[in-house]
């Protein structure tokens, strides 16, 4: 907080959303065990649930989506194996390498096309044979919402069909996967159709403090587990945690659509400026073109009215549970005073 008794209204991410009263209420009740031992009757409880509402067989409780993504790809892909990723993907971009470095899984990056997909044609096209000289392609890995752009339906039941079809697993890296139901108004279940298995962030817009979910096939998820102690996600009392998703999903999912709504706000105000470039959103994130030379002096003006943002020439904006229709007014007023006297000193 600045030094103000006005908190920050912070764009950065959803993953800085806080834990409100009733949630806070639902982990200091919540049963617990060991889950290592399996004895945690809470993520006993929240595992079931999350395999009901997405569809799978099982569920697996982790500390982080980039864990629930990695355990993925250990048990999908053997050493020497690849999975096909878009560029763009959070699992190739920015999860540190993992699957190389911890599993000796070959990444086959494919450029994603500008709604977010990676072409049909593509992902057909860099399918390896099965010859000595080349990695086995073994997965296919797409990603729903990414950068805040949706998935549809009919495009994701093409692309798993193909991959089926040609031998290949399929894994959703679903961070967002309820923001792209909710935007579709579809069930979770249909937004996961085709997919054997899938991550789910509990932790973004539907507002845990920490924790996703793996769901998948029971004999797959058995696998997971073993990856999962292995990687340190091995947790003991964690019902605490586990309670604080069970409250997000029972709550917070059909709630995404006030994000959304917040954020089309946000973006038709800040359109009416001249100087930046804004973006359409789809769910709850999109991005801004700001002119190099004004970056600095809006960074620091934002600072100064108690906003948090990662301001760069291409600025992405997030709305979440703890931004408000108020909020947002107050977003579009301080950038519209500063793109004015920004205007008026050049």
């Amino acid at each position: 907080m600045n030094q103000t008794t006005k908190p920050w209204i912070d764009l950065r991410s959803d993953t800085v959303t806080l834990p409100g009263p009733a949630m806070r209420a639902a982990m200091h009740g919540a049963g617990v065990g060991d889950d290592v031992y399996g004895d945690d009757p809470s993520v006993n409880r929240l595992q079931d649930y999350a395999a009901e509402l997405f569809g799978y067989e099982a569920a697996l409780f982790a500390p982080s989506g980039t864990q629930t993504n990695l355990i993925a790809l250990l048990v999908h892909c053997a050493r020497g194996d690849e999975y096909l990723v878009g560029q763009e993907a959070h699992t190739y971009k920015y999860e540190g390498g993992g699957a190389a470095v911890l599993g000796s899984i070959q990444p086959q990056p494919i450029a994603n096309q500008p709604d977010g997909s990676i072409a049909l044609a593509d992902i057909a096209a860099y399918i390896k044979p099965d010859d000595m000289h080349f990695a086995r392609s073994r997965l296919l890995a797409l990603e729903n919402t990414i950068g805040g752009r949706v998935l549809g339906a009919e495009y994701m039941a093409a692309a798993t069909s193909l991959a089926h079809a040609r031998g290949l697993a399929t894994h959703l890296d679903g961070a967002r996967i309820c923001n792209a139901a909710v935007k579709q108004g579809i069930s979770l279940r249909a937004a996961t159709a085709g997919f054997d298995t899938v991550s789910v962030c509990l932790s973004k817009g539907l507002g845990a403090p920490v924790g996703s979910l793996l769901c998948g096939p029971r004999a797959f998820i058995e696998q997971g587990k073993r990856w999962r102690k292995m990687l340190g996600g091995g947790m003991r009392q964690a019902g605490l945690l586990a309670a604080a998703g069970q409250h997000a999903l029972e709550h917070n999912v059909e709630r995404l659509a006030d994000d959304h709504a917040n954020a089309a706000a946000l973006a038709q105000g800040l359109a009416q400026i001249a100087q930046i470039k804004v973006a359409t959103p789809q769910t709850n994130i999109f991005y801004v073109d700001v002119p190099e030379a004004a970056v600095d002096a809006l960074r620091a003006a934002l600072t100064q009215a108690d906003i948090k943002a990662t301001v760069g020439k291409h600025t992405r904006l997030v709305t979440h549970l703890g931004v408000t229709a108020a909020d947002v007014e107050h977003v579009v007023a301080v950038f519209t005073a500063f793109f004015k006297d920004w205007q008026a000193a050049t």
